[in-house]
C-alpha cells in the first residue's frame, strides 16, 4: 500500500461518528493545520503562538502585529465550527462556506478594503486577482459560479472523494469569491468536504508552498487537475506518516505476542 492508501485506511478504521470523536481523531492535528494553512498566507504565524492560543486561548509576552494574532484565533474559532458542523452533519452550502470565511477573517480585513465595502461573511465587492494567471470571477459573476460549483459538489461517492475534493479547491480559489482569506478558506472547506467522505484531512505544508501553488497554477492554465490531486495524496501520506508509524508497530507488537 503507498503511504496515501495506509492514511485512507487508518482513518477508516476509526469509524468516526461524532463530533468528540473527531477532535479526539484530530488531536494535534487542528494546531498544525492551523498554522501550516495560515503560514502559507503571513510569514509572521508561529506554531508556538497557534498552540498557545488554542491550548490556552491566549499568548503570553507577545509583542507581534495584532493581525497576526486575530488570524490565528480565528482559526481556532473556524475549527470550532468545523466540528460543529460535523456534528450536525451540515452541508456545504452558501451559508456556511460564508460563515467559514467570517470566522476566519473576523477583524482583520484593512481600512482600505473596508472603506470599499468589503466585508467578512459576504462575497466580494470589488475585483481581486491572484496568481500567476491574475485569476478570479468578476464580482456580479460570484454567486452564481459559487452556485454552479455546489451544485457539482451532489451525489459524490466517498471513493470519488479525493478528485472532488480536489475540483472543488482548485474551482474555489479559482472564483476566488472573496475579498481575503480565500485560501485558508478553500483549505478548511476542502478538509470539510474530505471529512464528510470519510477521507482523512490534509495538511497543505507551508513548506512545500510552491508545489501548492504550481498545482492550482495548472488548473488555472490547463484545467489540468492531476496535479493537484497528486500534490493531495502527497500531502495525505505526510500529513498521516507518524500515526501510521505507530499504528504498524502496535500492529507489529501485537502480532508478536
Amino acid at each position: 500500500m503507498t503511504g496515501y492508501e495506509k492514511a485512507v485506511a487508518l482513518w477508516r478504521s476509526r469509524s468516526i461518528l461524532n463530533d468528540a470523536e473527531l477532535a479526539e481523531a484530530l488531536n494535534g492535528h487542528s494546531i498544525a493545520f492551523a498554522y501550516h494553512s495560515g503560514k502559507i498566507e503571513n510569514e509572521h504565524i508561529t506554531y508556538h503562538d497557534t498552540r498557545e492560543i488554542f491550548d490556552h486561548d491566549g499568548v503570553t509576552s507577545y509583542t507581534g502585529d495584532l493581525r497576526t494574532l486575530f488570524e490565528i484565533r480565528n482559526a481556532k474559532s473556524a475549527y470550532e465550527l468545523f466540528l460543529i458542523s460535523f456534528k450536525e452533519r451540515r452541508t456545504i452550502d452558501e451559508s456556511l462556506i460564508k460563515e467559514f470565511q467570517f470566522r476566519l477573517t473576523e477583524n482583520t480585513y484593512n481600512t482600505r478594503r473596508y472603506r470599499l465595502g468589503e466585508r467578512p461573511g459576504e462575497y466580494k465587492r470589488h475585483d481581486y486577482v491572484t496568481g500567476k494567471e491574475e485569476i478570479g470571477a468578476a464580482p456580479e459573476d460570484v454567486a452564481e459560479e459559487m452556485s454552479e460549483l455546489l451544485d457539482e459538489l451532489q451525489d459524490i461517492s466517498d471513493d470519488k472523494a479525493l478528485t472532488a475534493a480536489a475540483y472543488f479547491h482548485a474551482k474555489f480559489e479559482n472564483i476566488h469569491p472573496f475579498a481575503d482569506g480565500n485560501g485558508r478558506t478553500g483549505r478548511l472547506l476542502m478538509n470539510y468536504f474530505l471529512i464528510l467522505h470519510y477521507h482523512p484531512p490534509i495538511i497543505i505544508h507551508e513548506e512545500d508552498r510552491r508545489s501548492y501553488f504550481e498545482a492550482l497554477e495548472a488548473w488555472d492554465s490547463l484545467q489540468d487537475l492531476a496535479p493537484l490531486i497528486a500534490f493531495l495524496k502527497e500531502q495525505t501520506a505526510k500529513t498521516w506518516q507518524k500515526q501510521i508509524e505507530r499504528s504498524e508497530k502496535k500492529n507489529h507488537l501485537k502480532n508478536k505476542t
